[in-house]
């Protein structure tokens, strides 16, 4: 994916008080609670992812541009200091960072697993994977084609990456070892993108207008990840974004194996192997963040999970579903994706607790005492996220409103189970 993925039930971090604050139900957000707040300063870091099924009712394409919903937004908040340490990672970009990329031409590319045109059998292989996919179940395919959407909104996260201060690429075209770690990354992630759209095509189980039309409103909104130009920020961002992908690809390729269709499993694994590849990459520029700078990247890490990872998708919308169920199409599609396991709130967490593992963060030697209560406040937030996560649940569980279905125009506006 680029970035990630997929879907998630996001995690709402408004800090109002000390003490575990109430769940609440966020516009965008399937399960969505605030946590605890906290007295950490923001002052040193600027902190100011077959045949055509029946329809049950005609899908209505629209075309109208969504409209801006990103405000506040804080840029360029990296310190000259810190600037200095990020510049001075260039070595480390050329000599380690670019060899997690690989070479062309020993790369996977979409057609190696998909029906080959070329092959007079061709028609018969599609018609094997029609007959496989018929297995696949409604919640499962609306969780592959919200990934599959996400994977297809690159240029967004390439035009994220190269927001970024002291690792952009200037021209487009530059040879700096951050540029064209940048475009390989791309290149790598935009076969993603490519076999799944193709996939799903070839099922006709999918309503393709609706999709496009989803994947057009998608790049044309944006995101904001709140990264703030900041690359401390914005590769503590892209290292919870790359496993929460690999996590939702393979939760789909052992989904896809149970019902039956191997191809498909083998799809969404090659995909996870990829993102599993690429987090090892943006994990280790932090590694690196946090041997040379252990107060600015606590600090960082800090401030991303209190502002919460923002799923790549989450502005996606279709043009009808709002107006149609009253609540978002990201909303919808994360609440069945948490309800069948694809990716949930206790892989929210999961995520979080290997980072904290992976970059010692108990152990860390830090100089100020701001820095000691990120260290703090981050160690003891997986726990109470799992806590809030079941408590946000449970409510809904047991709520005369919830809904408990949707229609979406993904699935030519078939009901799909919600949470």
């Amino acid at each position: 994916m680029a970035f990630a993925v997929s879907s998630v039930p996001s995690v709402k971090t408004g800090f109002r008080s000390r003490a575990l604050s109430g769940l609440e139900a966020g516009p965008q957000q399937s399960l969505s609670f605030s946590v605890p707040k906290t007295k950490l300063s923001r002052s040193s870091h600027r902190v100011a992812c077959v045949p055509v099924a029946t329809a049950t009712s005609k899908a209505v394409h629209t075309t109208k541009a969504p409209k801006a919903k990103v405000t506040d937004q804080v840029m360029h908040s990296l310190t000259a200091e810190r600037l200095e340490v990020v510049q001075d990672l260039q070595d480390f970009a050329e000599n380690e960072l670019l060899g997690l990329l690989k070479p062309v031409e020993k790369s996977w590319q979409p057609q190696d697993m998909l029906p080959d045109p070329e092959s007079p059998d061709f028609l018969d292989q599609v018609r094997d994977l029609q007959t496989r996919s018929k297995e696949i179940p409604d919640d499962h395919l609306i969780c592959l084609v919200g990934d599959m959407i996400t994977e297809e909104a690159l240029p967004t996260y390439m035009t994220m990456l190269n927001t970024l201060d002291g690792v952009r690429d200037e021209t487009g075209a530059s040879g700096t070892a951050w540029a064209r770690w940048t475009r390989g990354w791309t290149a790598e992630e935009n076969r993603h993108g490519d076999l799944m759209n193709k996939y799903l095509w070839l099922t006709g189980r999918v309503d393709m207008k609706a999709v496009e039309t989803t994947i057009h409103n998608l790049i044309t909104s944006g995101m904001d990840p709140k990264t703030e130009n900041n690359p401390y920020l914005g590769f503590v961002y892209t290292s919870f974004q790359e496993r929460a992908t690999k996590i939702s690809h393979g939760n789909t390729a052992r989904f896809a194996t149970e019902h039956g269709d191997p191809a498909l499993a083998k799809l969404c694994a090659t995909i996870a192997a990829d993102e599993a590849r690429h987090e090892i990459a943006y994990t280790r520029i932090v590694d690196e963040l946090m041997a040379r700078d252990a107060d600015g990247a606590m600090l960082a890490f800090a401030d991303m999970m209190r502002k919460q990872i923002v799923m790549p998708a989450h502005l996606m919308d279709d043009g009808q579903h709002e107006g149609r169920e009253g609540r978002s199409l990201f909303e919808d599609f994360s609440s069945v994706a948490q309800r069948v396991g694809v990716y949930t709130a206790d892989d929210y967490a999961s995520i979080m607790e290997h980072l904290v593992t992976r970059w010692d963060i108990a152990n860390l030697t830090l100089e100020s005492g701001e820095a000691a209560e990120a260290q703090e406040y981050v160690m003891k937030l997986p726990p109470r996220i799992r806590k809030l996560a079941e408590r946000a649940a449970a409510r809904k569980a047991k709520s005369a409103t919830a809904a408990k279905s949707a229609q979406f125009s993904w699935a030519f506006n078939r009901d799909v189970q919600l949470l």
